[in-house]
């Protein structure tokens, strides 16, 4: 795990925050796998450990799209040449679906999160409503992430799925107070 610290945290790889709440969303599909494997719940354990793979895909993913952004505007001097701007655009569009993407199955984790807290065994039932907060969190840190490509503007779709996405997320979370 300090390898991938040490890979957010250097100025020379390009994973960034949209890879950290990847992994973060990883991590708690991981707990959630637990508490539904302790609890014998076989297939509620298979869901979440085919999210965790699914976001630690998504985090090597966006480190790569974005690092092919950031290259992208490293080159762009002036504004003009109209299939530059366009590839730009491109490449831009593609590093805001990674982090939707991110978005949607951290809120995916989030719901899993929440059927293990009512189901799981009685001592694992926190660690899953922890879960759900951490995958919220990341939902959160993901629309953010799409909110702030330059492509991306009020009413964009990709826009409105991670808000969503993040929302949806936040009130299964609260909802969650009580257990």
């Amino acid at each position: 795990m300090g390898v991938v610290l040490a890979s957010l945290a250097s100025p020379d790889t390009p994973a960034a925050a949209g890879s950290a709440a990847a992994l973060c969303g990883a991590a708690a599909a991981a707990v959630v796998r637990k508490a539904a494997n302790v609890s014998n719940r076989k297939g509620e354990a298979a869901q979440a450990a085919t999210l965790a793979a699914r976001l630690v895909a998504l985090a090597l993913r966006d480190a790569r799209v974005h690092g092919e952004a950031r290259a992208a505007l490293a080159t762009v001097e002036s504004p003009g040449d109209e299939r530059r701007d366009f590839r730009l655009g491109e490449v831009l569009r593609r590093s805001s679906a990674v982090p939707l993407e991110i978005a949607e199955a951290c809120a995916d984790v989030v719901t899993l999160a929440a059927g293990e807290a009512h189901e799981a065994a009685p001592d694992l039932r926190p660690d899953a409503v922890a879960a759900a907060a951490l995958a919220a969190g990341a939902a959160r840190a993901a629309a953010h992430i799409v909110a702030v490509n330059l492509t991306v503007h009020e009413g964009d779709p990709y826009l409105a799925r991670a808000r969503g996405a993040a929302s949806s997320a936040a009130d299964v979370v609260a909802g969650l107070g009580g257990i």
